[in-house]
């Protein structure tokens, strides 16, 4: 049987990101049998894309590839009859992250780049730009499937869910980081984890954990392990008389919710001394990059892995392989609801494990969600589902109310305040917007 040729292509190809990208493709071109991949960027990423693109071609000919890598500002041009499409991109590049996060903590409130204040300017600043990539995807490669990385992840796929016809599924790390954190512990194939999550992008929350068929929970909420070998039992920061009383295990994020006064006092005093994490990811980027002239570098740096984002390259080949084999195997994606998380409108964006088909991505049934997650799940997605209506319509109205509904917003005085300033700041990229009061 001859396979179809697979063309790949990367929006936001000259991310820090794109070799991990590139190692994955690599390691599984044979079985994808990807023969082109084609890097996008912007004019202002000119520099970086040609930097990633000599690296690509140093791996690439180490490999003894025949992958052809293609560069191009054209972006239109790379879409056309591409198979697999994946976005990566930061609308406003590192320098507005920043400014998300200074500017949320100068007013008494979290700064974070997927959450809360910061997250909800860079999904104003991102969606826009995403949904007008679809366009050109719906024109140019209908039958393509769109891999969204793009932060905050949930709230853009969301936004192409609702607004496109585009195959779109979006894909965060974190999942894969629990298998292989567990399997550790356990000492275990990941292949024997099994893990039901049940939540949102950077919300979800853990309700049940299976070693071998077995469910291994407890050890997790207790702290400890009464009759299975493991070691270094994870407490992921968390009181065990606080997981017990949950029922379940949070991500990594429930820390600004459930750990909010003492986050914000660290950020504070970050933020004073100019060493927020945008300020971090700022300097180990300018870092990569000089690592990646070298033209001595031929793979990956192991550098890379202080930039964040681990595993994130396996997440998106292993879905690919998925799709192109039709292996049918189980997922962890942010796909459409469609009923799965009864308490949550069926047009919105859950993160749960899901079964993947060439045709077609459907996640498993979660039903009925306990209050202890239900109440944070549903004040967060309706501030989600809010700043997508405010993206696309351009209503000073609409993301007043999304933001003043977000949990780490303390009152709509906050709000207005940071949002007015954001508007300011963001004015190259939020041209719907007007700066006065409306619907």
């Amino acid at each position: 049987m001859i396979m179809k040729k697979t063309k790949v292509v990367v929006i936001g190809g000259g991310s820090s990101y794109t070799p991990e990208l590139l190692e994955g493709i690599i390691n599984n071109y044979k079985s994808l049998q990807i023969t082109e991949v084609w890097l996008v960027d912007i004019p202002e990423g000119k520099e970086k894309l040609s930097i990633i693109e000599k690296l690509a071609n140093r791996m690439i000919k180490k490999a003894n590839c025949p992958i052809k890598i293609i560069a191009t500002l054209d972006r239109r041009d790379a879409i056309k009859d591409a198979t697999y499409i994946i976005t990566q991109i930061r609308v406003g590049q590192l320098a507005m992250r920043r400014n998300d996060e200074y500017i949320s903590i100068k007013h008494g409130v979290i700064g974070q780049e997927t959450t809360g204040a910061g997250g909800f300017m860079k999904a104003l600043r991102t969606i826009p730009v995403l949904l007008d990539i679809c366009n050109d995807i719906d024109e140019l490669a209908p039958s393509a499937w769109l891999l969204n990385f793009t932060n905050p992840a949930g709230i853009v796929t969301e936004a192409i869910i609702k607004h496109t016809n585009v195959k779109v599924v979006g894909l965060c790390n974190n999942p894969i980081n629990f298998y292989k954190k567990f399997a550790d512990t356990y000492n275990v194939d990941v292949r024997d984890v099994s893990i039901n999550f049940v939540g949102i992008n950077h919300l979800t929350w853990i309700t049940d954990l299976y070693i071998k068929g077995r469910s291994r929970i407890d050890d997790i909420l207790s702290g400890k392990s009464d009759s299975y070998e493991a070691k270094n039992i994870p407490s992921f920061g968390w009181d065990t008389k606080f997981l017990k009383s949950l029922g379940a295990i949070p991500c990594g994020y429930h820390k600004y919710y459930y750990q909010q006064n003492r986050i914000l006092q660290d950020q504070v005093k970050e933020y004073e001394n100019k060493e927020t994490r945008a300020d971090q990811v700022q300097k180990v980027e300018k870092e990569l990059f000089e690592l990646y002239r070298d033209q001595e570098l031929k793979e990956k740096p192991k550098a890379l892995e202080q930039r964040g984002g681990a595993y994130y390259s396996e997440a998106a080949i292993n879905l690919i392989k998925s799709i192109h084999l039709d292996t049918k195997e189980l997922h962890t994606l942010n796909v459409k609801n469609n009923g799965a998380i009864s308490c949550l409108p069926d047009d919105a964006c859950i993160e749960v494990n899901c079964v993947v088909e060439k045709h077609q991505i459907t996640p498993l049934q979660i039903g009925e969600v306990k209050p202890e997650i239900r109440g944070l799940l549903q004040n967060v997605k309706a501030y989600e589902e809010l700043t997508v209506k405010a993206a696309v319509t351009g209503s000073y109205g609409t993301a007043i109310q999304a933001l003043t509904i977000h949990p780490l917003i303390s009152s709509a005085d906050v709000a207005m305040r940071i949002f007015e300033e954001m508007l300011l700041v963001n004015r190259p990229y939020l041209h719907k917007f007007e700066l006065k009061e409306g619907i």
